[in-house]
């Protein structure tokens, strides 16, 4: 894909808008631009089975989340609370995120 631009940055609160977390309001923990993919906590998580290691020495079944997509995610504003849609606005300090539903910049 030749625009591999994101409007999700880390940190920020998302809500999930397809598949089995559908509906989920949680915060992003990494984003990978150049994949357009993101993982955001508690969503997307499944169970793998660890080798033991020096650093886990019993080993066992652990839970991690998944990188999803950035189109199954939508960005909650922080001022009005609904999900929205970002537009981007250029500033004499450079670009701003704006929420297209309440027009107030996110950050």
């Amino acid at each position: 894909m030749s625009n591999n631009k994101m409007r999700i940055k880390k940190g920020d609160i998302v809500e999930v808008i397809s598949g089995k977390d559908k509906g989920v309001k949680s915060s992003v923990m990494h984003a990978f631009p150049e994949s357009r993919k993101v993982i955001v906590e508690k969503v997307a998580v499944v169970k793998k089975a660890k080798r033991p290691t020096r650093e886990n020495p019993q080993g066992g079944i652990i839970s991690l989340e998944r990188p999803v997509h950035v189109s199954t995610v939508m960005l909650v504003c922080p001022k009005c609370n609904k999900s929205t849609r970002v537009n981007v606005k250029v500033k004499d300090e450079g670009k701003v995120r704006v929420c297209k539903k309440c027009g107030k910049e996110i950050d």
